[in-house]
């Protein structure tokens, strides 16, 4: 038993897919018509749109080498990334951008008026005659541009209010002009090399190259929103790993624009880049030129001390044990004042942890306690010596340390202004013109073509699974009501129904019947199995009496009323129709007949059922029609003249059917149905859903009447459903016409 159910749900499984996979198949044409309307939409957008070009730009940082003082720098003592990472983010910083839209004025931009969807394009094709020269205006649409306008802004100062905001420039004759704001009120009216200023609005045009009357966008945004902008719209990034070659690039539809911008911004790159390694070697010299002076003065000093102690000496000669003594002092003190200076400037690198700092300070230490003990050896000189050596020393450490700051001042102010810096521009910015990097056509194409056949599928499975109409008669009969017949859906019905206007008959109407026009129509031979069907079926019937009625409205029951009515009549028995939907029957119309003296005339009196039966085409084949439109349908069919009509024509017909309205709609069917031996209900493929059939068996039940069976119509040939016509013999089965034969 689990195993049954088991295999059921595979099953079920199996047919979900293959009834997905039907559905795409059975709406094949809708899919391949939205698929190609969006591959031309694609593709006209491809051929449409404004081409982007992409200016490239390259640029190498080579790593810091040791500063003027001998230090390397921080970042290649701690191992850390390639020094390229930090140039890409000053390449970005608002300091390099903010001072290439200063100097381009890259935050206004000017846009001529282009024609909507294609002005842009027929302007990018106009060939210039002479530099100067513009596109005719097409038409009266002078207000567009062209091709070949262009607008130069030599200066632009707006208030707060209206940075952001779209204002539009419209040229005059003789180099005049007009600005408007967003509300079409004049800001600024001038000519071409005038600056106007007024009401905190400054401009100066400096050239206009368009037809009088053509229309200029300018938009000035501020200053921070155009840096922003620009950081998103440019593209940095490292040439290979740690290779220390960085390339630049931005996307523009003006591609001259395009490299002028990036060499502006590579330029000042490269220029602050130099402006910062030289501020190093003019910080050091700065420091140096102001220790020079107090050297300067301690080394005058010392001088003057020697000589005075010379003169009060009578020239004192110092001793070769106390030359020697000098040289070392002189030396030690020399180099204790080169690695203080040496301090000074780490002092503003690292901290005093830092290893470099901290070994500093080791030798600056060995080099102290070394002078100290020569100060003990001084000490065992006589007085005058120790006085003397004091007095030569402190000269001659002046002397030395003076010349050395006064040979490295001199070292740096050459070193400054020969900086070159550690990044130099390899390539300039160019733009292949030939190549833009947008649109990507082949792709847009594919893309809109992909998504327009995803999104043709995705309708076709919705509306699949939104509508939820029967497609296969199993369904009806799995809730206990057999099918007579799975009517076919005909085309010919429609194409009958448009020949009434063009071909009337006496009545004024032509008939549309197809029964008389198509016998061999497959929905016509469905309706002859269905006679043979309620031949059997009807035998134990208490009456003659068929009465066919339908779920909702739209199923198809007059059609099926008539034509059936008709393939009776042709099999030899006297048929009546009558149709009792005294409120929107129409069966008149499709027998060709008037639809005055009917069912509602013979009920209030009107006329009598001799009058109220029209003869058709078709021999045996009688019909009564719906009547004047009553006010009270349901209360007439309730009298009980209804019954005496029934009872009158049950006597003359072999067969009386009545066709009544949708149940669910209204409750004349119900009426109608417990005076009839058979009644049979009509269902619509893909119409009706199985709750709304059930719910139609149940209302006839509670109201007392059997359904005998059901009529399956309108069935179409689907891949989708489980049940169709194409698996059937006859489904392409017509009748031979013998004399075209011989």
């Amino acid at each position: 038993m689990q195993q049954s159910h088991i295999q059921q749900d595979i099953d079920n499984d199996e047919m979900d897919l293959l009834g997905l996979f039907g559905a795409v198949v059975d709406h094949k044409w809708m899919i391949a018509a939205i698929t190609g309307a969006f591959m031309v939409v694609g593709a006209s957008y491809a051929i449409l749109a404004t081409p982007i070009y992409q200016a490239n730009a390259l640029v190498q940082v080579e790593a810091k080498k040791n500063d003027l003082l001998g230090f390397s720098d921080v970042s290649s003592m701690l191992g850390k990334e390639s020094p390229s990472v930090t140039e890409i983010e000053l390449i970005k910083s608002r300091s390099i951008i903010g001072e290439a839209i200063d100097s381009l004025s890259l935050n206004i931009t000017v846009r001529p008026n282009y024609f909507p969807i294609f002005g842009h394009f027929l302007a990018r094709r106009y060939v210039k005659k002479n530099p100067d020269s513009v596109a005719d205006p097409l038409l009266p649409l002078s207000g567009f541009a062209w091709g070949g306008e262009s607008l130069k802004i030599g200066m632009l100062q707006l208030p707060d209010s209206l940075l952001g905001t779209k204002l539009a420039l419209i040229v005059g004759d003789k180099g005049g002009y007009v600005i408007l704001n967003e509300d079409g009120d004049k800001i600024a009216e001038s000519r071409v090399g005038e600056r106007y200023s007024n009401n905190d609005v400054s401009v100066s045009v400096e050239q206009i190259r368009a037809n009088p009357g053509t229309k200029f966008f300018i938009v000035c945004s501020p200053r921070l929103t155009s840096i922003l902008d620009y950081q998103d719209a440019l593209d940095i990034s490292e040439r290979g790993k740690e290779s220390g070659i960085i390339g630049l690039s931005l996307e523009s539809e003006d591609p001259s624009l395009a490299i002028k911008t990036l060499n502006e911004i590579a330029d000042i790159y490269v220029r602050q880049n130099i402006e910062r390694t030289s501020a190093e070697a003019a910080k050091s010299l700065g420091f140096l030129n102001e220790q020079l002076p107090k050297v300067r003065s301690d080394l005058e000093k010392a001088e003057d001390a020697l000589n005075a102690y010379q003169t009060r000496s009578k020239s004192v000669d110092i001793t070769l044990e106390t030359k020697a003594i000098l040289d070392q002092i002189v030396s030690l003190d020399t180099n204790i004042s080169e690695l203080k200076l040496k301090q000074a400037e780490m002092d503003r690198k690292f901290t005093r942890e830092h290893p470099a700092y901290r070994a500093l300070m080791t030798q600056l230490g060995e080099l102290t306690n070394k002078q100290d003990k020569l100060a003990k050896k001084v000490q065992s000189l006589p007085s005058t010596q120790q006085e003397l050596l004091s007095l030569t020393r402190d000269v001659r450490v002046g002397t030395e340390i003076y010349t050395q700051l006064l040979n490295r001042s001199q070292e740096l102010d050459v070193m400054r202004a020969g900086t070159v810096g550690n990044v130099r521009l390899i390539d300039g910015a160019d733009v292949d013109r030939t190549k833009p990097v947008k649109p990507k056509k082949i792709l847009i194409v594919l893309v809109a073509t992909l998504f327009g056949a995803f999104l043709a599928v995705a309708l076709v499975l919705l509306r699949k699974a939104i509508n939820r109409g029967i497609e296969s008669p199993e369904v009806i009969e799995k809730l206990g009501l057999p099918v007579y017949a799975s009517v076919p859906y005909s085309i010919l019905q429609k194409t009958e129904e448009q020949k009434k206007s063009r071909a009337p008959n006496r009545t004024g109407k032509a008939p549309s019947l197809l029964a008389i026009h198509h016998p061999t129509d497959l929905s016509i031979e469905a309706l002859r199995s269905l006679r043979t069907s309620l031949h059997f079926g009807m035998l134990d019937a208490k009456n003659n009496l068929l009465m066919i009625s339908g779920p909702s409205p739209g199923v198809g029951k007059t059609f099926i009323s008539a034509n059936l009515a008709a393939v009776v009549a042709q099999a030899g028995q006297r048929v009546l129709l009558i149709d009792v939907d005294m409120r929107r029957g129409y069966l008149h119309d499709m027998l060709g007949v008037p639809y005055k003296n009917g069912v509602s005339d013979i009920l209030v009196n009107r006329c009598d059922v001799a009058t109220a039966i029209h003869k058709t085409e078709i021999e045996g084949f009688d019909f009564m029609s719906r009547g004047e439109r009553p006010p009270n349908p349901s209360e007439l069919l309730m009298r009980s003249s209804f019954t005496e009509l029934l009872n009158e024509v049950s006597s003359l017909y072999d067969l009386v059917i009545l066709d009544t309205p949708p149940l669910l709609a209204v409750t004349d069917a119900a009426i109608v149905g417990r005076q009839c031996g058979t009644s049979l209900i009509v269902a619509r493929f893909g119409l009706n859903p199985a709750r709304e059939i059930e719910l139609t068996i149940n209302r006839f039940a509670q109201n007392g009447i059997k359904l005998a069976g059901s009529i399956f119509n309108g069935v179409e040939k689907r891949t989708s459903a489980n049940y169709g016509y194409s698996g059937y013999g006859y489904y392409h089965y017509e009748y031979k016409d013998e004399k075209a034969k011989a």
